[in-house]
C-alpha cells in the first residue's frame, strides 16, 4: 500500500517525468532511488518507530515521505508556517528525534534534541537499489498529521495506511483522474489536501507533478503556462489573487481537465470571477484531515454550484440534529461522515477521540450542512460559528456570500457578538478591494436588497485592511472574537 506504485512506476515507466520543482526535473527512476536511499539511511538513523519532515514541496519531500515509509516508520509532516510554541510541541507530543529538513529551516530547528538530516547534504542521484518493503496492515499508522491549530495546540491525527489508500483509489475513481494528467500543486505537502491530492495521488497515477515551492499568483501561473498543467489544486484565497493578474487569460487554461478548490469555502464571488475571466469553473471540494480528507468533490462529469459536491466511493454522509437524529434531504444540521477514509484517532488524545468518533464508525464533523435530493453536499458553517439572534439560527456563510457580491469588498468574516436584549447579533468584518472605500450604511441596505432577513444584516461592521488566518489560509474569528470582547 501507498509505496509500491512508485517502484512500480521506476521499473515500468523509468524515464517518465514524475516531479518538476525549483532545483529541477525528476524521472520516476530517479525519484525511485532516492526514496530507496533514504529509507536505507532512515533505517540506521534512528529506533524511533516516527520521522519528521520539516520540508517545502517539491521532490525532497517526496522521496522523504516514501522513504520513511520503506524504513517502516510513520511519517510526521510538520507545518513550517507554525510558530515555535506550535513546532516544539509536535516534535514533542509525536515522540521523534529525527528530522529531514533543509538548510531553510534549520534555524526553527535550533536548540532542540534532535537529529537533523540536511537533505541537500545527501546524493541528489544515488545509485538505484533493490528496497526491502516493509509490510504493513491497513490498520498501520502511515501519517501522524497535526492540525493547524486555529483553536489551541496542534491535535495529532492518526492516519492509517487503510485510511490513506481508500481516500486516494476514491478520489481517482470520483474525479476520473489519469496517468496523463499533470498535476500542479501549490498547497503544502504537510496539508492533508496536498500530501493526498498533489502526492499520492498523482505518484498511484505515474503521472508528473508540478511543485512551486511557496505560493505566488505570477509564479502560478508561468508554471500553467510552461508546463501544460491540466490538474490544478488550491485554497479560494489563491484562486482570487490568480483571478487578479491582468495578464492572465482564458487561453492559459485551455489545457486544463479540472481546477479544484479545498482547504476552506469557496466564495461565490471567487467562482465566479474565474468563470467570467477564465470560461472555466471552479470545482470545490471537502474533506478534512481526520478524514484523509476528500469526501465529496464537484468533478467535471458531476456539479453543481455552491455544493461541494457528491460523496466519494465509499463515503457516507449522515446530517443529524442536536440529538443525533438523522434529518431527511433538504434539512440543516451537523454533518457525520462514515467510510474506510475516517482516521483512527487522535494521538494521545483517548478522550477527544472518544468524543469524536460514534460507536458505528461515524465522524462528528462540527460542520453544519445539507444533502440535496440529488446527493450534492452542501456546507453551510461550522456549528460553534452558528449565531442565535432571538432564537433564529444564522449561519455566517450565507451572510459572507452576499456581502462578498458588493463590488467594494473583497473578503467578509461574520460571526455573533453577545448582546443582552437578543442573545446574540450578527456583526462583520470585511476587507475592501484594492482602491475602493466601504461604507457600513450602504453595505446593510446593500445585504438588505439581495434578500438577508433584517435580523441576519449585521449590526455592526468593522472595515479591516486584513483578516488574521491560520498557516493554512483560513480565517481565524476566535481572534475576531477576541477584538469584541
Amino acid at each position: 500500500m501507498l509505496f509500491e506504485s512508485l517502484f512500480k512506476h521506476g521499473q515500468n515507466q523509468p524515464d517518465h517525468l514524475a516531479t518538476i520543482d525549483d532545483h529541477g526535473r525528476y524521472t520516476y527512476q530517479q525519484l525511485a532511488a532516492m526514496a530507496a536511499g533514504l529509507g536505507m539511511y532512515l533505517s540506521f538513523q534512528t529506533d524511533k518507530p516516527r520521522v519528521g519532515l520539516l520540508l517545502p514541496p517539491g521532490t525532497g519531500f517526496v522521496a522523504s515521505f516514501y522513504g520513511t515509509l520503506l524504513a517502516g516508520k510513520t511519517v510526521v509532516p510538520i507545518n513550517y508556517l507554525l510558530g515555535e510554541k506550535e513546532i516544539a510541541h509536535i516534535i514533542q507530543d509525536s515522540e521523534i528525534d529525527t528530522v529531514l529538513t533543509i538548510p531553510f529551516f534549520l534555524e526553527r530547528l535550533k536548540d532542540m534534541p534532535l537529529n537533523v538530516v540536511d537533505l541537500t547534504k545527501l546524493p541528489r542521484n544515488p545509485p538505484a537499489i533493490k528496497p526491502n518493503f516493509p509490510n504493513p496492515s491497513s490498520e498501520d499508522v502511515a501519517v501522524l498529521l497535526y492540525t493547524s491549530g486555529t483553536s489551541g495546540l496542534p491535535k495529532g491525527v492518526l492516519l492509517t495506511y487503510g485510511n490513506l489508500q481508500s481516500d486516494v483509489d476514491a478520489a481517482i475513481e470520483h474525479a476520473a483522474l489519469q496517468h496523463q494528467h499533470t498535476f500542479l500543486g501549490i498547497i503544502p505537502l504537510f496539508h492533508s489536501f496536498g500530501l493526498t491530492a498533489m502526492m499520492l495521488a498523482p505518484i498511484q497515477l505515474g503521472a508528473t507533478i508540478v511543485y512551486i515551492a511557496r505560493f505566488s499568483p505570477v509564479a502560478t501561473l508561468k508554471a500553467l503556462r510552461e508546463h501544460q498543467a491540466s490538474i490544478v489544486l488550491g485554497i479560494p484565497s489563491m484562486f482570487a489573487a490568480i483571478g487578479r493578474l491582468k495578464d492572465a487569460t482564458p487561453q492559459d487554461f485551455t489545457h486544463v481537465y479540472a481546477v479544484i478548490s479545498g482547504g476552506e469555502a469557496l466564495p461565490q464571488a471567487v467562482r465566479e470571477l474565474f468563470k467570467q475571466r477564465f470560461n472555466i469553473p471552479l470545482y470545490e471540494g471537502y474533506g478534512l484531515t481526520e478524514t484523509s480528507p476528500a469526501v465529496a468533490i464537484n468533478t467535471p462529469q458531476s456539479n453543481r454550484p455552491g455544493s461541494v459536491g457528491r460523496m466519494v466511493p465509499g463515503a457516507q454522509a449522515r446530517i443529524v440534529d442536536d440529538n443525533g437524529t438523522t434529518l431527511p434531504a433538504g434539512q440543516i444540521g451537523e454533518i457525520w461522515l462514515k467510510g474506510p477514509m475516517i482516521m483512527k484517532g487522535y494521538h494521545n488524545l483517548a478522550a477527544e477521540t472518544a468524543a469524536v468518533l460514534t460507536a458505528d464508525g461515524y465522524f462528528k464533523t462540527g460542520d453544519l450542512g445539507m444533502v440535496d435530493s440529488d446527493g450534492f453536499l452542501f456546507i453551510t458553517g461550522r456549528k460553534k460559528d452558528m449565531i442565535i439572534v432571538a432564537g433564529e439560527k444564522a449561519y455566517p456563510r450565507e451572510i459572507e456570500e452576499i456581502l462578498m457580491r458588493h463590488p467594494a469588498v473583497a473578503e467578509a468574516a461574520v460571526l455573533g457578538k453577545k448582546d443582552p436584549g437578543r442573545g446574540e447579533v450578527v456583526v462583520a468584518f470585511v476587507m475592501p478591494k484594492e482602491g475602493q472605500t466601504i461604507k457600513a450604511d450602504e453595505l446593510r441596505d446593500f445585504s438588505r436588497n439581495a434578500g438577508l432577513a433584517q435580523w441576519k444584516v449585521p449590526r455592526e461592521i468593522f472595515v479591516v485592511d486584513e483578516l488574521p488566518r491560520s498557516p493554512t489560509g483560513k480565517v481565524l474569528k476566535r481572534e475576531l472574537a477576541q477584538r469584541l470582547s
